[in-house]
């Protein structure tokens, strides 16, 4: 799972959304949400993680900084 997927799996479950009511709720489909909390759908599109976090009622900024906090760690253990 990645970590931006795992982030909107813990934020949806917070919020008690079944992946078939996010769906609903956001307008994206359920067969995309699931492989963006599995990983399989590692970078969507900012319009997508837009409905997502307006959805869970987070900022979307909220969502980027948690993807790209990750992305800078993992530069720098390759250094």
């Amino acid at each position: 799972m990645t970590p931006i997927g795992e982030k909107i799996r813990v934020l949806r479950v917070g919020k008690n959304l079944s992946v078939n009511e996010f769906a609903k709720q956001s307008g994206v489909s359920k067969s995309y949400i699931s492989n963006i909390e599995r990983g399989v759908q590692a970078n969507p599109s900012l319009i997508v993680m837009g409905k997502l976090a307006k959805t869970l009622g987070v900022p979307l900024e909220e969502l980027l900084t948690h993807k790209y906090a990750h992305a800078e760690e993992e530069n720098k253990d390759a250094k």
